[in-house]
């Protein structure tokens, strides 16, 4: 008895941090198909628009990594409880927005309580399930569930704008409070990790962030501003990297302990996660101009057309599993990879003509590819990773996620405008869809051979033991 109702704690503690996930990926899709009636509403301009988005992603990015920290140092239940709060009352200040330049500090402050809030959750569930088969189902549940809400919110985001773009920001409000309702109780005290360090690293929590910030806002306004600046960015990016690498070496409570990139398994996890977000954030930015734009389908047309990308939501939790059981984490990541390569080169001889049905395959396999590549790497970039320094761990994963988005957005916008020219014609921009499809293909395949390395290591490890 005493089992069963642990169980149905655990259960009903993953419930809450898979609404928590879920609030976050719906509310940056639902985003994006918002952003016309924004424009039309607040007077933005196109650059200003942009910023809506890139506030977020500055703000997830940058701060992420201190997130996955001060979860391990101040407390998970904590650090969640406290940002899922601060994402409900920025959300709704949002939704309340006259201004463009309000809306973009609440997007950047929201971004700031995903990147808090994230890592707490991921490590609260890695925390809290044993290291195995559970851990796994967990993760790949979990992980499932994030799919489903940024494919759900594709759709939601058409039907909530149709009524009034503020319900954008106010239904993840309704949402939140609910979440926290729920997360107060059935989040126990008891989850805490315990202190090794003597402190906080304050210096190495204000070099890397700064670094983060630099880094994302250099990948987000590349193809917007004069090459000395991208420059100039990068290298103050890297500097303050440097210089966070020199303070942990010298720390005495290292904000991260930098023996953690020793496990060849969480580099190659991270060095996925990134070319895995940039080729299907890449994808779908491609993809939704095209339908949009060229084809003149709606907001809501274009996110029922991509629903089949959320078949993810239904395999990554039943299928994924057993595959994983069965073939281990590097087999199933490298086989959603090649698939996503296979999605997307299939998507390169996108016609002005397309019907859906020529469409649908890429839609259906990307999905498939998403449920084999986000769960499992997911794991292997936890697993084996010490209690305390697992919300380091996930803070690094979701890094890696949001600087692949950047990162794939970024450079297929530049290969698009490189290949269109001055020609706007619909033909010529066509074209520029079609070159800047090879980014994401490319991202794939290279995810893939990254991945592969595993396959090897792994066969070292066997012949020793």
């Amino acid at each position: 008895m005493q089992r069963s109702a642990s169980n149905k704690v655990s259960w009903g503690l993953l419930l809450v941090l898979c609404g928590a996930i879920f609030l976050e990926g719906i509310d940056v899709s639902m985003m994006g198909v918002a952003l016309p009636s924004i424009r039309a509403e607040l007077g933005m301009s196109t650059s200003e628009l942009s910023w809506v988005v890139s506030a977020y992603v500055l703000g997830y990015g940058g701060f992420m990594l201190l997130g996955g920290r001060a979860a391990d140092l101040l407390g998970r239940r904590r650090m969640f409880l406290i940002w899922l709060f601060i994402f409900l009352l920025f959300s709704g200040i949002g939704g309340f927005a006259t201004e463009g330049w309000v809306l973009i500090i609440a997007r950047f402050v929201t971004g700031v309580a995903a990147a808090f809030m994230t890592p707490a959750g991921l490590s609260i569930i890695t925390t809290s399930f044993p290291e195995g088969p559970l851990r796994n189902k967990a993760l790949l549940v979990y992980a499932g569930t994030a799919a489903a809400g940024f494919s759900l919110g594709l759709v939601v985001g058409g039907l909530l704008t149709a009524i009034d773009w503020r319900w954008v920001f106010f239904a993840p409000v309704v949402l939140a409070l609910i979440i926290l309702l729920a997360a107060i109780r059935l989040i126990p005290v008891s989850v805490r990790p315990k202190r090794s360090s003597p402190g906080f690293d304050f210096a190495g929590a204000i070099s890397v962030t700064g670094a983060m910030l630099l880094l994302v806002s250099t990948v987000v306004n590349a193809p917007e501003v004069e090459l000395a600046w991208t420059i100039g960015t990068l290298a103050a990016g890297l500097l303050s990297l440097v210089a966070f690498i020199v303070i942990e070496r010298r720390s005495a409570a290292p904000l991260m302990r930098l023996g953690i990139l020793r496990s060849g398994a969480l580099v190659r996890a991270n060095l996925g996660a990134i070319l895995f977000a940039g080729a299907f954030f890449g994808f779908q930015f491609v993809a939704v101009l095209y339908l949009q734009e060229l084809r003149g389908w709606s907001a809501l047309e274009t996110g029922l057309a991509l629903l089949a990308v959320g078949v993810d939501a239904v395999l990554a939790p039943t299928l994924t599993p057993r595959l994983v059981d069965r073939f281990g984490n590097v087999r199933v990541v490298f086989g959603g990879l090649c698939l996503a390569a296979l999605s997307y080169a299939l998507f390169l001889p996108v016609g002005l003509d397309w019907s859906y049905a020529a469409m649908f395959p890429t839609m259906i396999l990307t999905g498939i590819a998403f449920a084999l590549t986000y769960g499992p790497l997911t794991i292997a970039a936890t697993d084996g990773i010490a209690e305390e320094e697992q919300g380091i761990a996930g803070g690094l994963l979701s890094t890696s996620l949001q600087f692949g988005a950047a990162l794939g957005l970024s450079v297929v916008t530049a290969v698009s405008i490189i290949a269109t020219g001055d020609n706007e014609s619909p033909q010529a921009i066509l074209e520029g869809f079609r070159t800047a499809l090879l980014v994401p293909v490319g991202a794939a395949v290279l995810g893939a051979a990254i991945t592969a390395i595993g396959f090897r290591k792994r066969k070292i490890l066997q012949r020793i033991h």
